[in-house]
């Protein structure tokens, strides 16, 4: 039996740790491995609420900006039992619940600031908990983004942890776009201030751009034993510079992962969905089902700020319970630039949208919370137009509601190093019209199993993307047997983990069996 211990700031296994898609991964994969008849150990941290109704399995003890930090390790009840599949949270109160999800913090003026501190907190307590053998023997150690790569600095530079030389670590990279930069020298986040008696590899650490800085995004990519990034067109896209907005590569490293590549340590593995053992949602309420969340998160102290907008949507959506649309077009997603830069660039594009689904009865219903201004962009647009339903909240009920009954499921993510929303609506048998870029151009076919758009200069993506809105609708409208046909090819794409897994153990995991 292979031991695995998955190191990563969220896990969508046990209750309320997700934010993003590395949530579901984070779930899956030891799932998996599970099933094959192998161990499979997942920490994240606390964010001091996690701990809270867990078991304590032990305490750690180490060194941190000269004094000594303890911290405490709990074992948590899973969402749903698998053989040999155990789920901890570390608590440390300087681990502290962030903005973003209950997990990350949005530093406006020092970006990673204050995540910084509790990542690096959270990962030299699991350099201890390994030490101290609380997840037994491990052969593999699989880390997730840059809040774990500090993992790689302890195993390599740090004279207390040695023993980490014995294990395998992989890195998977989910957003190369945040990097997690922080000065070396003079800050209370830096790297010498946590680690005073370390002398600092300012050449394999430093960032590209801010010499004076390490990038735990690039630490990961130095120092892992193999790297994977969650598609394989989304590798082919990192591989090459940057230029935006037309174009998201390597986002200054490109080099690192060139290196990475050619020293055979960089892998493509598309992600997978789940096809069995989940929520099932009963079609016909989609619109309770938004009434509901709108109560639920006015009652929430946190959205008091945002009650009349709530009470806005609610008034729109109830004209909609007896008169219902002719067709709807849905978004699910956190609202940064990676997923709405072209409404949030070219707006008037986004109401072009709008007014070519009035013609045809039809609305647009986006859920999702995010970066200030893009939910003030998207508060506005929903009280200048009847059509548009902006849910500005997180609800698993109406996520589910959406996938099952939205007629085209819209994806214009500026880049997508893999994508999980699509899949979960196709797996639906909805259409899916994406940006053909990264993950996306790998699970979405034009015209076959849903639609695309793209163009070489930006103005081109934002006309062909009208274009094919056009395309769809008239499909939708004028020919219903090819729209069919489309859903169901959809529908019976499958991207499976049990597929993703093979190729895990081979490349990442270098075991064959």
């Amino acid at each position: 039996m292979i031991n695995f211990l998955f190191v990563a700031a969220e896990n969508d296994g046990i209750a309320q740790c997700k934010a993003g898609g590395m949530g579901d991964v984070v779930r899956d994969v030891p799932r998996q491995i599970s099933e094959r008849g192998d161990s499979a150990h997942i920490v994240v941290p606390s964010y001091s609420r996690l701990h809270q109704n867990g078991t304590l399995v032990g305490t750690m003890s180490f060194p941190l900006r000269g004094i000594v930090y303890d911290a405490e390790l709990y074992k948590i009840n899973p969402k749903k039992e698998f053989d040999n599949l155990h789920h901890y949270v570390i608590h440390h109160p300087e681990i502290k619940a962030g903005e973003i999800g209950h997990i990350y913090h949005d530093d406006p003026e020092e970006p990673f600031f204050t995540d910084n501190i509790k990542y690096t907190i959270f990962c030299t307590a699991v350099a201890e908990a390994i030490k101290l053998g609380y997840f037994g023997n491990l052969d593999i150690v699989h880390m997730h983004d840059w809040h774990s790569s500090l993992l790689l600095f302890i195993k390599t530079y740090h004279p207390d942890y040695t023993v980490l030389k014995k294990m395998r670590f992989v890195y998977t990279i989910h957003n190369l776009a945040i990097q997690g930069i922080r000065p070396f020298y003079d800050n209370y986040s830096s790297l010498s201030n946590w680690f005073p008696n370390i002398p600092i590899d300012e050449e394999k650490l430093r960032d590209h751009r801010y010499q004076d800085c390490i990038n735990l995004m690039a630490v990961g990519i130095r120092l892992a034993d193999s790297v994977h990034t969650v598609s394989p067109s989304y590798k082919e896209d990192v591989l090459k510079p940057s230029a935006p907005p037309e174009f998201i590569g390597g986002e200054g490293l490109e080099s690192d992962l060139q290196l990475a590549n050619n020293e055979g340590r960089l892998f493509g593995i598309l992600n997978g969905a789940n096809y069995k053992n989940i929520r099932v949602a009963e079609k016909g309420f989609i619109y309770r089902n938004t009434v509901k969340a709108l109560f639920g998160w006015l009652q929430d102290e946190d959205k008091k700020y945002k009650a009349d907008f709530l009470a806005h949507t609610g008034e729109k959506v109830m004209q909609y319970v007896s008169n219902r649309p002719k067709f709807i077009v849905s978004s699910v997603a956190r609202l940064t630039e990676q997923k709405f830069y072209f409404f949030k660039r070219s707006p008037e594009a986004f109401v072009a949208i709008l007014e070519k689904l009035k013609k045809v009865d039809g609305i647009f219903m986006l859920l999702g919370t995010g970066a200030p201004d893009y939910e003030e962009l998207f508060r506005r647009l929903s009280y200048e137009h009847d059509n548009f339903i902006f849910t500005n909240g997180q609800s698993e009920d109406l996520i589910d509601s959406m996938y099952l009954e939205t007629d085209l499921y819209f994806m214009p993510s500026l880049f997508e190093p893999c994508g999980i929303s699509q899949m979960l609506s196709m797996r639906n048998g909805n259409p899916c019209l994406v940006h053909n870029t990264g993950g996306l151009k790998d699970t979405v076919k034009h015209m076959k199993t849903g639609f695309t758009f793209d163009g070489k200069t930006y103005d081109e993506k934002i006309e062909n993307m009208l274009e094919v809105m056009d395309q769809a609708m008239d499909v939708y409208i004028n020919d219903k047997p090819k729209w069919d046909q489309i859903g169901a090819n959809a529908k019976k794409m499958r991207f499976t983990w049990e597929k993703s897994l093979d190729d895990y153990y081979k490349y990442l995991y270098s075991i064959n069996r």
